[in-house]
């Protein structure tokens, strides 16, 4: 192994260890559900999923797995109040 590779290796070790340094822009994610797999993207700090109960909250247990997995690299989704 040559010594830039050495270097970049250690850089990204460093780097691992201040995840502040990474915030996540957009990307789309497929969910295995225990009953069917849903689609969940982010993009611009706004979530989305396909399931029904994101439909009418604006957040569900899909999208919460996925906050508590990147907790810290992305926006928490904006749950809608329930009517009175």
């Amino acid at each position: 192994m040559d010594s830039s590779m050495i270097g970049k290796i250690e850089k990204a070790m460093l780097y691992a260890h201040e995840p502040e340094r990474v915030k996540f822009e957009h990307f789309e994610v497929s969910f295995e559900g225990d009953h069917k797999s849903h689609k969940i993207t982010y993009r611009d700090g706004h979530w989305n999923c396909d399931c029904k109960f994101f439909e009418s909250r604006g957040v569900c247990s899909h999208v919460m797995t996925l906050e508590r997995i990147l907790v810290g690299s992305v926006e928490p989704a904006d749950a809608v109040p329930m009517p009175a």
